[in-house]
């Protein structure tokens, strides 16, 4: 059984495809820890799960803001602003938001070969202490890495990078003392800049020398840097940015399949079906009944 309330304002999510779990499980250097679902919810009210079998994946809950709580193996525990608790995979479990606060929360599902790593945070309610050196904000930026590195696109780099920065993550709660140093910033480079520029139009229409030419780049130069960097042709890697924000209008919008194939730039809802389930594993229709608050 699983139930939610309506959207809340503010919220998103990425849902990883099948495909690219599978590409997970066999990277020496995802298999590790990798992320399947992660998202953001703010003052989520009504928010509530109930799951008899758990799910397949360990998830993490983060309370950045107000109060909820989770029923895990029959005690009931109270989770409050910079408190977290780990739901390990296939047990049962449920939660939700406060009534009168509702919680704000990260979250995200893991999976991998060294979960067991974290075994001592599983289950249990994780309290981070207040300092004057938290870095609760880092943390944040640090959950940040990864959704944005995910809404970037799958490529090898970016699924990698998010998987040590999930090891980050744990760990920055692991080890809670370690953990209080210097955060480093990234300076983006030629494909980051080439992507942004796609993410930026995926709802119009443009071609491989508009791409090319915002970098300042011949088409064949230019492709062959990005096939380097991502293992993706850029036109290939555009369409998968379209399905990434396909499934974001599936669950988070009232937009009818259509309309949403029409504003991506489908040449027709049957088009636009036949990529989505090349690149999910499922129809939009399936998507949307899966997921869709």
């Amino acid at each position: 059984m699983e139930k939610i309330a309506d959207g809340f304002k503010g919220e998103k999510a990425i849902i990883t495809p099948y495909n690219i779990r599978h590409y997970q499980e066999k990277n020496p250097i995802t298999k590790q820890l990798y992320v399947t679902h992660i998202g953001y919810y703010p003052k989520a009210k009504n928010h509530f799960r109930e799951r008899m079998n758990g799910t397949p994946e360990n998830i993490f809950i983060y309370c950045k803001e107000g109060a909820g709580w989770i029923e895990y193996k029959d005690i009931k525990h109270h989770l409050h602003p910079n408190q977290a608790f780990i739901l390990p995979a296939n047990e049962a479990h449920a939660y939700g938001s406060g009534v009168s606060n509702p919680w704000s929360i990260y979250w995200l599902h893991f999976r991998g070969e060294n979960v067991a790593l974290f075994t001592s945070l599983i289950g249990r309610l994780i309290d981070l202490a207040d300092s004057d050196k938290s870095r609760y904000g880092d943390r944040f930026l640090l959950f940040e890495e990864m959704y944005q590195n995910l809404a970037m696109g799958y490529s090898p780099e970016n699924l990698e990078y998010t998987s040590f920065c999930l090891m980050h993550f744990l760990a920055s709660v692991k080890y809670l003392n370690q953990y209080r140093e210097i955060n480093n910033v990234k300076e983006p480079d030629l494909i980051q800049k080439s992507i942004l520029f796609m993410k930026e139009h995926l709802e119009k229409k443009i071609t491989l020398h508009e791409i090319a030419g915002h970098v300042g780049y011949s088409k064949s130069r230019f492709s062959a840097l990005f096939i380097e960097k991502t293992s993706y042709s850029p036109m290939s890697y555009y369409n998968q940015l379209k399905i990434q924000r396909a499934c974001s209008f599936l669950q988070f919008s009232n937009l009818k399949i259509e309309e949403i194939a029409f504003r991506l730039g489908f040449y027709d809802p049957f088009h636009f079906s036949k990529a989505f389930k090349q690149e999910m594993e499922i129809t939009p229709k399936e998507y949307r009944k899966r997921y869709q608050n």
